[in-house]
């Protein structure tokens, strides 16, 4: 079943190119037709280009891989934004710091500088301070805060990125392809799709039409999330129920039977009394 339908595409203006001059022949299968001088998508390749991404989505967020949102524009950084927290995902809707991937330890250095400030701030460390280092270290915070907040939880690089538009974030773009990490994005038809792994062809102007194609993906996500936490728990569950057996105790080990005395035996005991009484009797 498809997640999303023509109408709702529709409504959303998700079908709204570019100007004819501004095309880009390559987006040339994903048109329409042209109507006042404007490109019109093909509603039917973009729903089902939105269910392709949207399963390698469920999978990556199943395995328990990190995506990273990718979108600086006015128009789509509040509801990418938005859609990236709602699923834990990290997310770019500021300036793209040049090697955030590419240079990854160093992005990582600037996280950590910026947690260690945090915690000066909260141990009382900070107060200790003259009033011009306690002032730049205010704004060095906020500049890292508003660069790199969004992806602090992101320990080690994406398994995979989306993008709202390829023509502002080709830097983003750039990275990814050099790293082979897989790119999806929502390609307009002004725009190249030739480095993008999963092109959803939309309209990336509309904040309707980011907010669908946002809503469809994270659905996606949220799926696989809760198909991992539920293997997660049955996972548990079946370890707990196997350690409950050793835990119980060790095995109480079973008293051997008294063998029963013979009558070989009773003779064999009266022949070695038989001396210590001689030995009274001679005495």
């Amino acid at each position: 079943m498809s997640r999303t339908n023509f109408q709702d595409l529709l409504d959303a203006g998700v079908h709204f190119g570019h100007l004819k001059r501004k095309w880009n022949p390559k987006m040339a299968p994903y048109i329409f037709m042209e109507k006042n001088g404007i490109h019109i998508i093909d509603l039917h390749k973009t729903a089902v280009k939105i269910d392709e991404a949207a399963t390698v989505l469920k999978q990556l967020a199943h395995a328990g891989r990190k995506v990273l949102f990718v979108a600086t524009k006015k128009q789509a950084k509040d509801v990418v934004a938005e859609y990236a927290q709602s699923v834990g995902m990290p997310y770019v809707t500021e300036r793209w710091a040049g090697g955030m991937l590419t240079n990854f330890p160093t992005i990582r250095k600037a996280v950590k500088k910026m947690n260690t400030i945090d915690k000066m701030m909260t141990d009382g460390t900070f107060d200790t301070l003259a009033k011009r280092e306690r002032l730049q270290i205010t704004r060095q915070k906020a500049k890292l805060e508003k660069n790199l907040g969004s992806i602090a939880d992101l320990t080690r690089l994406p398994s995979a990125i989306f993008v709202v538009d390829v023509q502002k974030e080709m830097n983003a773009v750039r990275e990814a392809n050099r790293l082979n990490i897989p790119v999806i994005a929502m390609v307009d038809t002004c725009c190249d799709p030739t480095p993008i792994d999963y092109v959803i062809p939309a309209n990336d102007d509309a904040t309707k039409s980011i907010e669908l194609v946002m809503k469809a993906l994270c659905e996606a996500i949220k799926e696989g999330l809760a198909e991992r936490k539920v293997e997660k728990e049955k996972e548990n569950a079946e370890n707990a129920e196997n350690a409950a057996p050793a835990q119980g105790g060790k095995k109480l080990r079973s008293r051997r039977p008294k063998k029963e005395e013979t009558s070989e035996d009773a003779v064999e005991t009266e022949a070695k009394e038989e001396p210590v009484e001689q030995h009274v009797e001679a005495e």
